[in-house]
């Protein structure tokens, strides 16, 4: 396929911040609505200290989540009984439908990270999830 030139290039500058049904804030980036994109988005969360998402996964969607600060355990899985612990620096790969929710691990900073998915359309196609009590 060649490639349209007549397309610009579009910037968004961050600032648009919005609650999402995670009860984290995030920043609007790249999505179908500020940038016409068909295939991906990218915003900035921010976990606040202390706090996590609400459990949810990403129906038919995969998510690729770079922390730019703090320390966060991500828990998953059925249940959310698996966990990872990840740093400034690392990457995380969650895949379509796996059930999470990060928690930020300081009671002081904030925790910050880049997310991605290769879903244009960012808040719609999330599914919350609900943890069965034993």
């Amino acid at each position: 396929m060649e490639p349209d030139l007549k397309k610009g290039v579009t910037r968004i500058r961050a600032g648009g911040k919005i609650m999402t049904q995670q009860k984290l804030p995030y920043f609007i980036g790249i999505s179908k609505e500020s940038a016409g994109a068909t295939g991906i988005s990218m915003n900035m969360v921010v976990i606040p200290p202390g706090a996590q998402a609400e459990p949810h996964y990403h129906k038919d969607f995969e998510t690729a989540i770079y922390l730019l600060k703090g320390r966060v355990d991500t828990r998953y899985g059925e249940d959310l009984k698996e966990s990872m612990i990840t740093e400034e620096g690392d990457f995380i790969y969650i895949p379509p439908g796996v059930p999470h929710s990060p928690i930020n691990l300081s009671a002081t900073e904030a925790a910050i990270a880049i997310v991605s998915r290769n879903d244009p359309n960012e808040l719609e196609n999330v599914v919350m999830y609900e943890v069965k009590k034993k």
